[in-house]
């Protein structure tokens, strides 16, 4: 679950600096709710890691509410599933 989480997170960071960009250029852009699926499926880290690294999204408060709240879902399914694993 750990190494899911990893890829995730970094698919959606990748996607935040790729998405900051096209909007700076004015290209095509990655919807919202491609953004905010990837980050509740398992890349909230690299979410909010790509939210304050790019500056993007980040006056957008549903983007803060939504990802800070996956983030605290799969830390709990992380540390769950670690104590599974070391019991």
């Amino acid at each position: 679950m750990l190494y899911l989480f990893l890829a995730l997170s970094l698919l959606t960071f990748l996607l935040f600096g790729y998405d900051k960009n096209a909007a700076r250029l004015n290209q095509r852009r990655i919807p919202e709710r491609v953004l905010l699926g990837l980050s509740i499926l398992g890349g909230a880290a690299g979410g909010l890691a790509g939210m304050l690294s790019f500056r993007h999204k980040t006056r957008k408060s549903y983007f803060w509410i939504i990802l800070l709240a996956a983030l605290c879902l799969h830390i709990f399914l992380l540390t769950r599933s670690m104590n599974r694993i070391s019991a």
